[in-house]
């Protein structure tokens, strides 16, 4: 029996966090950052590449941009894939970034400079993935801390920044279509229910009769036979997967804008819509379990060696923005924008288990369907006023309004068992296979998570001028509300309640388990049985509310001096349930303190300080100090257990997991050249206590639980190099050629103690490497790129290089090395002409080299994943 605690569902985070204060709760406000671009253009760019290189000399605080059009060379098609083209920057699963060698915990996301929500049920960053390219005017990733920005700082701040009202008329449309090499042959795939608007149309909806039991918070086990068998009657059963041809891939963007001048006002709207159906078909490989040998090798004895995967990924969004403007000294802005992902993947699995030995007569066969729709909805307004009588002194306003969610329904698991039948060593998915004769021969999951940010922000800019000293002094307020609701409801397919087994033989589960079966056969148990436990649901709350003071001194045009103080005070509550009567979910003789644990507040001061010393017109030399605080996850305080999407291991939450506290050092020189090239070089280093880390725990069947815990100490340091540089001195054929790259060379070290943390995670962890690196650290990150513009203006290409350093995915437990990700080299080209002033064909190559991702531990394969060869075609008019 559980002590249950009931609190209205709608105000239960909120309590826990009064009962922890009752200051005010307001939004966190839009930053005023100040930025520098890096650019890599050639000679079409030329010109707006040295007005970005003096904005860039013109900054306090250290931040790398990418515009546009420089997305537009590289062909990345989301924030998440043009971000790893930054230096230092590397991406993971497609969807985070990891700053210097810190995962995504270490890095914070910002839309227009407010903070926005995630539909991610295990991380509240949001994934970047989400973003197209289209609607993005500019990335900004601040390395270096400015009291102006949140605290929760470690490796950077990704300001995702989207377009505004246009100068002028803006009105084109443009059309794409492409595909994959590996998706030429048939492909698994099965009837869902989605479509092209990717928006399930009921069919993996639970069946009312189930949804009305759970709203009336009754079990499927407390059920009479005749009415579990009605269920089962009404659920949709049919998953199977068939070999289908797979459709190309294709997609359009709109957008249309203009802009007037009325009087003193200019006032303006940009509006634009976009829409993309991509398919994407893989091979993979997913071990779970390996036998140490005494020679030191390894055996693979649980896993899925043969793995066939069908994603199918429909994305659209829209956006509205409207602005005014009055004598240039005020403006009002209002964006609202809209986004929508819906991920459809099958994989058809063979392997085996501890008790179907590889190599024996029998295989396990699989089918998993995973299906979701994460949408974010943004309502942002902000104001930026210049009051010229008042010594030009400055006010800026911010207020987001922003939700997500992540729809979740019908998610399927099914499992045979395929006999040799023949002894031929030929297993045949159609003619040797029974559904297994478990308790879970099927299971479905039911998942809905809702996710709301709502900010607030105001600063205050001062300049003062004086004989040698340009001064500008800030102050401001941020204040941040978040809460989400997340629910999952889940449950099995018994096929051993089947009083004949004969039963269970054949291919499809659809067939197998049919109408007449459910209302006829011979039963022993229930058909259905509920496998939600306490804890799949949960609600969180968070809220922040910060000052700060900065100022910005300028003496003699050689020196600059810029720092200042951010005070926070974070609080936090993370309440698992108990889903069979919505109580807060707390073992047997829980106390008060056991329930004051689900609550987390603390308050700090977080100081800055940045040096520049101008050397003469083109040199400078940078350096900066700063405190920040890296904060545990929502679903990382929970003692609720979640599925990694990156290893598909399970993933334990650990309550009373501390903060870690970062002491960022950073010096950087910078060379800025009069004909536009740059060169720089930075050192960094970061000092950590009480790093978040990942722990390995054994597992007795199936993948093994990660846990959450603190490592003793961290520390991460390093070097960064980064180049723009036309190739005239090559003659007058070199002119049109440019060449810019990025390199990252760093290492890390946390120190672990296996005790402490057997202590506060209460589960063994016998770590293999104490002392390591950190996970998802890469030694080192290089991107290279190479671009033409033809002399007549007609063609433009970019030959773009990615790849990092080998980075720890598992780390290592019982004597077994860590599992490393292996380095994934990207080559992608680009390919535009223009016919005329109006019209724009690209083609575009990703992956030229079809490299795989792959996941190692002393080289025995882990994880592999194809990707293929993806190209495309785009024709784009302006109208």
């Amino acid at each position: 029996m559980k002590r249950g605690i009931r609190f209205p569902l709608a105000s239960l985070s909120t309590a826990i966090l009064a009962a922890l204060t009752s200051q005010p709760v307001l939004a966190q406000s839009e930053e005023d950052q100040m930025i520098e671009e890096v650019v890599a253009t050639g000679t079409r760019l030329k010109g707006s590449a040295t007005a970005v290189m003096q904005e860039r000399k013109d900054q306090a605080f250290v931040a790398d941009i990418m515009g546009a059009e420089q997305i537009a060379r590289t062909g990345d098609s989301d924030a998440a894939g043009a971000l790893r083209r930054i230096t230092g920057l590397t991406l993971v699963d497609g969807k985070f970034i990891y700053v210097r060698g810190l995962g995504e915990r270490y890095s914070s996301t910002l839309l227009n400079g407010a903070s926005v929500p995630s539909p991610d049920p295990t991380r509240t960053v949001i994934p970047l993935d989400l973003f197209p390219a289209d609607i993005i005017e500019s990335l900004s990733v601040q390395k270096s801390f400015s009291p102006s920005m949140p605290a929760a700082f470690g490796g950077g701040s990704v300001d995702i920044r989207l377009k505004s009202i246009p100068t002028d008329t803006v009105f084109n449309a443009s059309i794409s279509v492409g595909g994959n090499t590996d998706n030429f042959d048939d492909a698994w795939q099965y009837d869902g229910g989605s479509s092209w608007k990717g928006k399930d149309d009921g069919t993996r909806a639970a069946p009312a009769s189930i949804q009305a039991l759970w709203d009336s918070r009754t079990s499927l086990n407390d059920v009479s036979e005749a009415a579990n068998r009605q269920l089962a009657l009404d659920l949709n059963r049919d998953y199977d997967p068939e070999l289908k041809s797979v459709d190309p891939d294709y997609g359009f963007n709109i957008a249309f804008g203009d802009s007037t001048d009325i009087d003193d006002f200019r006032v303006g709207f940009l509006g634009t819509v976009g829409y993309d159906n991509e398919w994407q078909v893989s091979e993979q490989f997913l071990g779970e379990d390996y036998r140490q040998n005494q020679d030191g090798t390894a055996t693979l004895v649980r896993g899925w060696d043969d793995v066939e995967a069908t994603q199918h990924n429909v994305k659209w969004s829209g956006m509205l923005a409207l602005g005014l403007d009055y004598n240039r000294n005020h403006r009002v802005d209002l964006t609202t924008v809209i986004l929508n992902d819906t991920n459809d993947e099958l994989r058809e699995k063979l392997g085996n288990n501890n008790n179907i030995n590889f190599g024996s007569d029998q295989r396990i066969r699989e089918y998993d369907v995973t299906y979701e729709e994460r949408r974010m909805v943004a309502n942002q307004i902000k104001g930026m006023h210049t009051f010229v009588d008042w010594n030009f002194l400055g006010f800026d306003w911010k207020y987001s309004d922003s939700r997500s969610s992540r729809y979740a329904p019908g998610n399927v698991q099914t499992r045979f068992i395929l006999s040799d039948t023949n002894e031929d060593d030929v297993f045949d998915r159609v003619n040797e296979s029974m559904l297994t004769n478990a308790t879970t021969a099927s299971r479905y999951s039911f998942q809905d998570l809702d996710d709301k940010v709502e900010n607030f922000g105001w600063n205050l800019n001062l300049p003062i001028m004086l004989e040698k000293w340009d001064i500008t002094l800030k102050a401001g307020a941020d204040f941040v509300e978040k809460t989400r609701d997340a629910s999952n409801r889940r449950f099995d397919v018994n096929a051993r309640a089947l009083l004949d087994s004969s039963l269970l033989s054949g291919y499809r589960f659809a067939d197998i388990l049919n109408d007449e079966v459910i209302l006829n056969a011979p039963l022993r148990a229930n058909i259905l049985r509920d496998t939600t436990i306490a804890g799949d649901d949960y609600v969180s709350a968070q809220k922040v509310d910060a000052y700060y003071f900065e100022a910005d001194l300028f003496y003699n045009n050689k020196w600059r001096v810029s720092g200042g103080l951010r005070w926070e005070d974070f609080r936090q509550a993370v309440v698992p349930l108990d889903p069979a009567d919505g109580t807060i979910d707390l073992p047997t003789g829980a106390t008060a303190e056991d329930l004051a644990s689900l609550a987390f507040q603390e308050d700090n001061l977080y100081p800055a300080l940045a040096l520049t010393y101008i050397m003469d017109d083109e040199m400078q030399l940078r350096f900066s100090y700063g405190e920040t605080v890296v904060r545990p996850d929502l679903r990382e305080l929970a003692p609720t257990t979640y599925l990694d999407p990156l290893t598909l291991f399970p993933v334990g939450g650990t309550p009373g997991l501390e903060t870690t506290d970062i002491t960022n050092y950073d010096l950087r020189w910078e060379w800025y050249m009069d004909n536009g090239d740059n060169l720089s070089v930075a050192l960094f280093y970061k000092d950590m206590e009480n790093p978040i880390e990942t722990v390995q725990s054994p597992a007795q069947d199936g993948p093994p639980l990660v846990r959450i815990a603190n490592a003793e100490t961290g520390e991460v340091y390093g070097v960064e190099l980064e180049f723009l540089k036309g190739l005239d001195f090559l003659g007058d054929w070199g002119r049109s050629f440019y060449t810019a790259g990025n390199l990252t060379l760093s290492d890390s070290e946390i120190q672990l103690d296996t005790q402490a943390i057997v202590d506060q995670t209460g589960v063994s962890a016998a770590i293999t490497n104490t002392q390591r690196r950190l996970t998802g650290h890469s030694e080192y990150v290089l991107n290279l790129q190479l671009g033409f513009d033809s002399p007549n203006g007609l063609h433009s290409g970019s030959l773009v290089y990615n790849v990092f350093g080998e980075r720890i995915i598992i780390p290592g437990i019982e004597g077994r090395d860590d599992s490393y990700e292996q380095p994934f080299h990207s080559l992608d080209v680009v390919y535009t002409y223009y016919p005329d002033f109006n019209s724009t064909v690209s083609f575009k190559v990703k992956n030229l080299l079809d490299e795989k991702k792959e996941i190692t531990f002393s080289d025995n394969l882990i994880r592999s994943e194809s990707r293929g060869i993806e190209f495309s075609l785009s024709y784009k008019r302006e109208f």
